[in-house]
């Protein structure tokens, strides 16, 4: 069904969307689904692996509950299976072919909405932007794998917005429903995924704010072929 994306971070948005509230407060359920989602993209929890309610159930020492209603709510972001009478297991890794099929897609669609973006950004949309740049740089000197996993939420929020603001619901709905951000993040643990990444999106940035729109196609194009080279080393 067409309408909102259902992102569980983001920015402040007038329509009180997925962009709701980085910092929102968080229910017992929420603060599961946070371990639960970092263990998966820091690949504590490998791809494939078996998820046993039980074992988190001790390990986070709520009841099952909170387990279960995150469980779900990964599984809805592709990041969980659950198989009838075996239970949840993390997602496999996508393979090669999957890999190179979703950044030929992703080099079709997002290039193309990144110059679409240009002419339709406006204040507020920039300032989302930027808000979403500028998190993603912060380092706390905390556990390596809550910023990563932080990182990759953000780095979804940021494009999903320019896909937003590109106008084309269809692209931004494609994009979404391949789970993109978390699947191409859980590839590999690892600090250049991130630091590299985030030049390139000070590239994009400079390019909106200036207006430009084939500097903007340009820089998405490049930033999506280097995050491509990145992690096509997982396939070696």
């Amino acid at each position: 069904m067409r309408g909102a994306i259902p992102l569980q971070a983001g920015f402040g948005d007038e329509g009180g969307d997925r962009f709701a509230s980085l910092h929102r407060a968080t229910s017992r359920a929420d603060d599961v689904y946070e371990a639960i989602f970092r263990q998966l993209m820091a690949l504590k929890i490998a791809p494939g692996a078996r998820i046993s309610v039980d074992g988190l159930v001790r390990e986070l020492n709520v009841s099952q509950t909170p387990i279960r209603e995150a469980l779900s709510r990964l599984e809805a972001e592709g990041l969980v299976q659950k198989t009838h009478l075996i239970g949840y297991s993390a997602a496999p890794q996508i393979t090669k072919r999957d890999f190179n099929e979703l950044y030929e897609l992703r080099l079709c669609l997002e290039p193309f909405a990144a110059k679409a973006a240009t002419t339709n950004l406006d204040a507020d949309v920039l300032v989302a932007l930027k808000e979403a740049a500028t998190q993603m740089m912060m380092r706390d000197g905390g556990d390596e794998r809550i910023r990563y996993s932080s990182f990759a939420r953000l780095d979804a929020v940021f494009h999903d917005k320019i896909l937003e603001t590109a106008g084309n619901q269809l692209i931004r709905e494609t994009l979404w429903h391949q789970h993109t951000h978390f699947h191409i993040f859980r590839l590999m643990f690892h600090a250049r995924v991130t630091d590299e990444a985030l030049d390139e999106h000070a590239n994009i940035m400079a390019a909106f704010e200036a207006r430009d729109p084939g500097a903007a196609e340009n820089a998405m194009r490049t930033h999506i072929e280097r995050s491509r080279s990145r992690l096509s080393q997982v396939f070696e």
